[in-house]
């Protein structure tokens, strides 16, 4: 399959070793992933949003081309063009005020345009996927909140976001599978090891 992969971190992809000031548990994450898809011979087309430079802010000139079924932007015609060949969408980021960061907000504001990524029936009415290929979406996150709180007390708002809002509104409602890591920095060396090494296993399954 080509798996298309979302990665938000400002410190990049290339943060995966735990080297101090400037080491990520998503970056590393994002290399159990890959570790585990190329295992099972899979094309990964990584979208790094930081590294690339990706500006999530809707300018004027942005909302103008959304609305005209059109974008102005070499890079997210890009990034388009690779959803739409994707098989698999991963989206991989740490959860920041109970919500994804900017960058990855932006990317779903000025990525998803309709006509290109999605179209409507009617007004009022579920979205349709320009997303021919899709066979499902995973989410990984990172967060501090312990995870009884985030689902419990606060209702999960980044499914909410991401799955409901976004996917399952466009008609893609099977396979949406989230993965969450929570309160990584107080546990031991061997015990994120071990939550890396499950990760590499469940994509090599993919």
């Amino acid at each position: 399959m080509n798996i298309v992969i979302i990665f938000d971190h400002p410190y990049g992809a290339s943060a995966s070793d735990n080297v101090p000031n400037h080491r990520s548990y998503s970056a590393a994450l994002l290399a159990a992933v890959m570790r585990g898809l190329t295992t099972k011979g899979h094309k990964i087309d990584l979208i790094d949003l930081y590294t690339d430079g990706f500006n999530p802010v809707m300018s004027a000139e942005d909302l103008a081309s959304w609305r005209q079924k059109k974008t102005n932007d070499p890079l997210i015609s890009d990034y388009q063009q690779r959803l739409i060949a994707a098989n698999h969408i991963v989206f991989l980021f740490p959860i920041w005020w109970e919500s994804m960061p900017a960058l990855t907000k932006g990317f779903l504001d000025k990525v998803f345009v309709k006509g290109i990524i999605y179209k409507e029936s009617k007004p009022g009415r579920p979205f349709i996927s320009l997303l021919p290929n899709i066979k499902g979406v995973t989410l990984l996150t990172v967060m501090s909140t312990p995870d009884f709180i985030y689902r419990w007390i606060f209702g999960n708002p980044i499914t909410k976001i991401l799955f409901r809002g976004t996917f399952r509104k466009m008609g893609i409602r099977r396979n949406l599978r989230w993965y969450n890591y929570t309160g990584m920095e107080d546990r031991s060396l061997e015990t994120r090891m071990l939550y890396l090494e499950k990760t590499e296993q469940r994509f090599a399954r993919l």
